[in-house]
Order: C-alpha cells, then sequence, then structure tokens
C-alpha cells in the first residue's frame, strides 16, 4: 500500500498502533484505503491522485504521507470501544482536513503531479477569459 509500517512511527509507536489496528492487517489495509478516498476526494479535480498514490519510497510525497496516516489512526481510533486515545487523533484529523481544504481551496499549492498536466489549463476548474476591451470614444 502507499502507507508502510516505518510511516506510522512518525505519528504512532508500535504498541499502539497495535492496539488501535486491533493487531489486524486487515483493519489498517480497509482504514489505508478509505482514508486514501477521503484525501483523493479532495484532490481528484486538481491532481492527478493515481500518481500521487502509487508513488513509492522517498517519491511520495511526505505531507500527503503524514497526513494519510493520520487519517488512518483517526478510522482506526473510531472503532475503539470508549475511543481511547481519541483527542490527539481528532485533533490531528481536523488538521489534516483543514489543510487538504486549503489545497482544494488553492491556498495551499502542495508539489504534486496535476490532473492532464498536458493541456494548458489553469487548474481548480476555473477557466480565466475576457471579452476585448470596449472604446467609446465619441
Amino acid at each position: 500500500m502507499f502507507i508502510d509500517t516505518e510511516d506510522y512511527k512518525v505519528v504512532i509507536g508500535d504498541a499502539a498502533l497495535k492496539v488501535v489496528s486491533q493487531s489486524s492487517p486487515e483493519n489498517i489495509a480497509n482504514a489505508e484505503a478509505e482514508a486514501i478516498e477521503e484525501i483523493s476526494g479532495y484532490l481528484r479535480p486538481v491532481y492527478d491522485t493515481a500518481a500521487i498514490f502509487a508513488a513509492t519510497g522517498n517519491d511520495r510525497n511526505r505531507l500527503i504521507v503524514m497526513y494519510t496516516a493520520d487519517i488512518v489512526l483517526y478510522h482506526l481510533t473510531a472503532s475503539q470501544p470508549q475511543k481511547m486515545g481519541s483527542e490527539i487523533r481528532k485533533e490531528r484529523y481536523e488538521r489534516a482536513i483543514k489543510w487538504l481544504e486549503g489545497v482544494q481551496a488553492g491556498k495551499i499549492v502542495p508539489d504534486l503531479p496535476l490532473a492532464g498536466s498536458d493541456d494548458d489549463s489553469p487548474g481548480f476548474g476555473t477557466s480565466y477569459y475576457s471579452l476585448p476591451k470596449l472604446r467609446h470614444d465619441w
């Protein structure tokens, strides 16, 4: 998948990851697929999400990796009894979503491959043009 077990060490310890995932690689894989689709929903209009999530190793955008891990962990903690450790997960999830909304709004421009970058559209689903200037000299 897009996220390696080493990537989780930045945001959670090994023992905590085992508890949150209920020691199930299938739970982690399902949460990763959900997180990737959630992130893709924000990025898809402008960025090539297939290329973003197909990248491996050092070719991956580090912020996308971190925010994907945060969203995965948020979804995994939602299934925990009594929402163990949910405060930090909720805070990091909200920060990830705020960043994605900033990217979607065009306020943040990450170094990611653009969708359909072979055309000359300015991006963000908007085309700019104007009519010729009118000159009314009487």
